[in-house]
């Protein structure tokens, strides 16, 4: 079935593909570090993610995204998705992933992104993190394989803050 008939068109809200991966290991999770040079979230905390690509689903770009920028392979898992309006035609959605490293004593390479880094998951809060990881991350960190995904509504209010409903599956 073509666009067309699909009724894709431009001036209909459209959402942006990404991912987004959070790996864990024994007692800590991984998380990277902002490149200094980046134009958003510079030297902030976030998952390793990035742009579905055409013509990859949504696990691909995952394994793809967590491997150039860190290296590693995880067994991943669709733990949520979230719709990020971001601009009144155009949102993002995220697809969010929880994993567990194949090899947890792999070394992590840095990648133009940023620096990746195993947190404890006792201390990941005292980081400089991206302005949704504080809701986020304990959400995807409660994700257990098979288990019900969760979804989320990013929105920025009038005032330029970022607004956040979740609703469980």
């Amino acid at each position: 079935m073509g666009a067309e008939a699909q009724k894709v068109d431009a001036r209909r809200y459209l959402l942006v593909p990404r991912t987004l991966i959070f790996v864990t290991r024994a007692d800590a999770v991984l998380l990277l570090q902002g490149a200094p040079d980046k134009r958003l979230w510079a030297g902030k905390y976030n998952g390793v993610g990035g742009h579905v690509q055409r013509g990859e689903d949504v696990l691909t770009a995952a394994r793809r995204e967590l491997w150039e920028e860190t290296g590693l392979e995880a067994d991943l898992w669709l733990c949520g998705v979230v719709t990020i309006d971001a601009q009144p035609e155009r949102g993002v959605v995220l697809f969010v992933f929880r994993g567990e490293a194949r090899d947890p004593n792999m070394p992590l390479r840095p990648s133009r992104e940023g620096a990746a880094r195993w947190v404890p998951l006792t201390g990941w809060r005292q980081l400089p993190l991206v302005e949704d990881l504080p809701r986020l991350l304990p959400r995807v960190l409660a994700c257990s394989r098979g288990e019900p995904l969760f979804f989320a509504q990013y929105r920025y209010g009038g005032d330029g803050r970022l607004e956040i409903t979740f609703v469980d599956g």
